[in-house]
Order: structure tokens, then sequence, then C-alpha cells
């Protein structure tokens, strides 16, 4: 897998060019740039949450710096399924340039719609169905339907005189689904008889074996949990997920519950999906929070964000006493999500507060509530011998899953040298069937920090971290400069690192020393004798207290 950064060349005529600029060795901000005789297809622009060593991070962007200065030459943005990792960063991308054309399914575009509303953003869309084709400039796009844990996903292959590809989205192959719309393998089939020259799949699940369970195996097990619970329930779920939503729709109408939606997004998403006919809602069974209050603990089911345990959703804010839903003894609380990687401590953190609070928590480890939304290994073994793709670049998925999909790939007899394996940035180019990697362009994590985009650095966060694990320590001095006395100070104050500030009582003299000293050996800058303070605390901390906390010294001249 390359890893240094190398500029690619100019594109040659009659050849296409592929760069996933995120999606490769994460989980999220999805995004892949084709270009194609100077013209830009983007398919997908998700964001990927962040982990517990990026604190404040609210989302994480994909680099658009390979297109930045190349809007103009944009025709078009294709969304494969509404899901945040595939369309949360469209916002960002429109505030470059707004009229860039946004082109999915029914469902997709209407809750990229709802959140550039948000953004004060009415996009150019164009709404797309599967069968359907369309021509973009040098681009023909044929939409294949697949099936994912949201209606209304699609494939799209994407056909110019360099070849043919084809971009799975996420998908699995559930042959029993809740919207009886399965993953088109009769389209899969006859493209693979024309010929698929790059084959770009979803490797989330191809290091797991088999088929991935169907969906309805998850109603009946809703069911009996919430026929049985006997007080409230709460269930966390994606708030796009609209097929685990209904199963919970049905489960409490069994149960002769209401259901009351929690969470800005799960409400926004799901009146979006009722109006559409996505969603199906049982008479009489929602019913709005605020009279959600009023209904007894057992005839209340909660639908909430949160199922990943971020600290600012739903269930988190349950589990720290910080919600106005109280969870107590005899609730049932049921998180009906897969876990994301990297959100492992952060969910056993509100497992563990929710069942210290009484409740009876179930998940995926101890009940059968959730079942994946992407193809397992048996399932991509059956595209690749359908397919029969010439080349495969695996996307979307972290890099053991991006080795699983090459390695299921090479199985079925693609030779392994037709089979890239890369990281965000890579440059691949496309000509008459043949696969070169033409570059690796360096890819940046950006971070969306409150309303700042693209401020925060690595260093910052590191300082964060710094601050989180460490803590703080100021030094102040006044100094005369000719002397090296300590006219004011050495003045301490610490957070975070010690309650008592006597524990300072040994270094102050260390620091007066230090200065005189710097003095006597010519020292007259102010940055200068900073150094030598941040250096003789530096040293006392690490030595007495095995500490490194940020270290903030200020000296001025008396």
């Amino acid at each position: 897998m390359p890893t240094q950064i190398s500029t690619p060349q100019p594109l040659e005529p009659g050849t296409l060019r592929v760069i996933p600029v995120g999606g490769l060795g994460e989980i999220g901000r999805n995004m892949t740039v084709y270009e194609f005789d100077g013209k830009l297809l983007v398919v997908d622009a998700g964001v990927l949450f962040p982990e517990e060593h990026q604190p404040g991070v609210d989302l994480i962007l994909p680099d658009f710096g390979p297109i930045r200065d190349r809007l103009d030459d944009v025709l078009g943005v294709v969304l494969t399924h509404g899901h945040e990792d595939h369309i949360g960063a469209v916002p960002y991308l429109l505030k470059l340039k707004g009229d860039i054309p946004l082109i999915g399914s029914t469902l997709t575009l209407a809750l990229v719609e709802a959140k550039l509303k948000e953004h004060r953003i009415k996009p150019y869309t164009l709404v797309v169905q599967e069968d359907q084709t369309e021509q973009l400039g040098p681009f023909h796009l044929e939409f294949v339907a697949v099936n994912h844990s949201i209606p209304d996903a699609l494939a799209v292959a994407i056909t110019t005189p360099a070849g043919r590809v084809l971009h799975t989205g996420d998908f699995k192959m559930d042959q029993l689904p809740l919207d009886d719309r399965i993953t088109d393998l009769r389209a899969f089939a006859r493209l693979g008889e024309q010929g698929v020259d790059l084959f770009l799949p979803d490797s989330t699940n191809a290091d797991v074996p088999g088929f991935t369970a169907p969906e309805r195996d998850i109603g009946p097990v809703l069911e009996n949990i919430i026929t049985r619970a006997r007080k409230k329930v709460v269930v966390a779920s994606f708030s796009s997920h609209v097929h685990r939503v209904q199963q919970v729709l049905d489960a409490a109408a069994a149960a002769n519950r209401k259901v009351a939606f929690m969470g800005r997004s799960m409400i926004r998403n799901m009146t979006i999906a009722a109006e559409l006919g996505y969603l199906r809602v049982p008479e009489n069974v929602l019913i709005d929070t605020k009279k959600a209050k009023n209904v007894p603990d057992d005839q209340i089911v909660y639908m909430s964000t949160g199922s990943q345990g971020e600290p600012m959703a739903v269930l988190a804010r349950m589990a720290n006493l910080e919600h106005q839903i109280e969870i107590g003894e005899g609730d049932t609380v049921i998180l009906a999500s897969s876990l994301i990687p990297g959100n492992e401590n952060a969910v056993y953190r509100v497992i563990d507060g929710l069942t210290k609070l009484g409740a009876k928590v179930v998940h995926k480890g101890n009940a059968k509530v959730h079942v994946s939304g992407h193809a397992s290994a048996g399932e991509l073994l059956y595209c690749y011998n359908i397919l029969r793709p010439k080349n495969v670049l695996p996307v979307h998925g972290e890099h053991r899953h991006l080795y699983a999909n090459a390695d299921l790939a090479i199985q079925t007899g693609v030779p392994p040298r037709n089979v890239i394996l890369g990281q965000d940035g890579i440059v691949v180019d496309l000509k008459d069937g043949e696969v070169t990697v033409a570059g690796q362009l360096d890819i940046a994590y950006v971070y969306v920090d409150g309303s700042t985009v693209g401020e925060i650095t690595d260093a910052d966060l590191k300082d964060r971290r710094v601050l989180a694990e460490e803590g703080f320590i100021s030094v102040f001095c006044a100094v005369d400069f000719t002397t090296g006395q300590c006219v004011v100070g050495p003045e301490i104050q610490s957070r975070g690192f010690a309650e008592d500030d006597s524990v300072f009582d040994d270094v102050r003299p260390q620091i007066a020393k230090a200065i005189a000293e710097a003095a006597a050996n010519g020292t007259r800058d102010a940055h200068a004798f900073s150094q030598v303070v941040r250096r003789t605390v530096g040293r006392w901390v690490n030595t007495k207290h095995r500490r490194r906390p940020m270290i903030v010294p200020v000296v001025i001249e008396a």
C-alpha cells in the first residue's frame, strides 16, 4: 500500500482517473472523485465521526483539496444513499459552490435537502431511480438497486470511453428485505457480461464469513423484548435507520404501546420517511414527546438517537441523568445498532451508566436486536463471480476490511496485480481495461469544531489531549533582565494538575536560580527566559511527578 506522497502526471487523453479522497482506512467520510476529459464527477460526500482522541471535534470531513480549485469542472455529486457517512459533508461542499447538482434517489435527496435547509442552501437536484440512465458530460451513469439498512440505496455504473466502473455504495444481499427491494443481481450479471473494468465494492463486512442475517429476523426479537418489558422502553438506533424504526413501531403496536421519537435528527428523518411513504406508521401509535410524559411507563417506547455513545445524544444524556426522561429500575434500553470501530469505549460507558441506574440493557452482544447493513464475505464472493471484474479497488472500510476484500477478489480469480490496495488520496488511472496507480495525494483530516471548518489541526488536538490527560501549569515572572532577579514571582497556577499550589514550593527557587544563571550567561530576551522556565518546570514535574502537563511560561521585563 503506497505511503509516499507522489504527484500524478497530467491526465492523458482517453483515461479515467479515480481518486478516493475518503473512506479508505476508515468507516466514514466516503467520497470518490472521477475525472475524464477535464470534467469531474463526485460519488458521495460523507462525514467521519470523531473518536475519543479527537476532543471537541464535531465532525471530520473529506479533504476537498483535490477539487477545491476545480469546482467549475464538477458536473454533479452522485449520492448512493442517505446515511451520514455518505451525505454528511454535502453542505460543506456546497458552501464552496452552491450550484453543483446533486443526484440521488427520492429518499436520499429528501434527507439531504432537509440537512441543507438548516445551512440555508437550496440545492439543484436530479431524482433518479434504479434502471435509470443519465448522461453527465462524458460520464454515462446507470443506477442499480441495492439493498442496505436504509431504503432507496443505489449502486452506480459509470461508463466512459476509458471503460466501465461499478461503484456499489454500501450494500448487502438480503433476500427477504422489509421493503421487498433486493439487490438487483440481474443488473450486476448484465454489467458483468458487458464487462466491468474496475469494481469499487463496499468492504465493511469483508472480514465477516458467511452471509449477513436478514432484517426480518430482528422484528420478532424486538416484539418479544418490548412485550415483556415491565416499564418504559428506550430503543436507540441511527437516526436514518428507517427499517429498524419500522420494526420498533410494529413491535410497539403489537404490545399496545405508544412511540415517541427523541432527538432532532430522528424526528426530522422519520418525518420525511413517513411523508414519502418509506415509513408506515401504525394508527394511533406515534405520540408527541411532550405528551409522552403523561403516558404510563408500561405503555410507552422512546425511539432515540445515541446508539454510538455520542456524549450529546439522547441516550448518553439519559445515562448521565441530564435528560428529561429519567431511566430507573425496571426500564429496558435496547441498542439496535452495530458498533462503529472506535466507538466501543463510549458505548460501553453508556451501557454501564444505564445499568447502574437499574435498566436492563439489551444490545447486539446479548440479543439479536441488530443485523448489519453490509455484505459479508459470502455475498461479496457471489458478486465477484457474477461480475468477473478485470480490476478491483476495495473501498469503504478500515485497512483490515480492505485487505479482506482484496483477498476475496483474488480467490475468485482476479489477478493479484489487478487488485489495488490504497489509502485516502490514491490516484488510479483506467484506460483500455488496464489500471495503474498514478500517484498518492496528501490527504488531510478536515475537522469541524463548532462554527469553524478546517482551522483545527492535529497539533491543536494534541494540546487538547495533553490538557485533558496531564493538566495545565502557568508560570509568571517579572524579571530584571540585567541582573536576572525575579522582581515578581515566580507565580504558578495550575488546572487539572494539583489541588494545592503548595506542591510548587520546591520548584519556585529552581526557577529563580535558572533565570539568574541565564542572565549571567548573557540572556536578555523574554522568549529565551520563557524557554528557561519551561525547561526547568518540565524537568521538575517529569522527575518528581512523572507527568507531562502543558506548561505556559510568561516572562516580562521588570
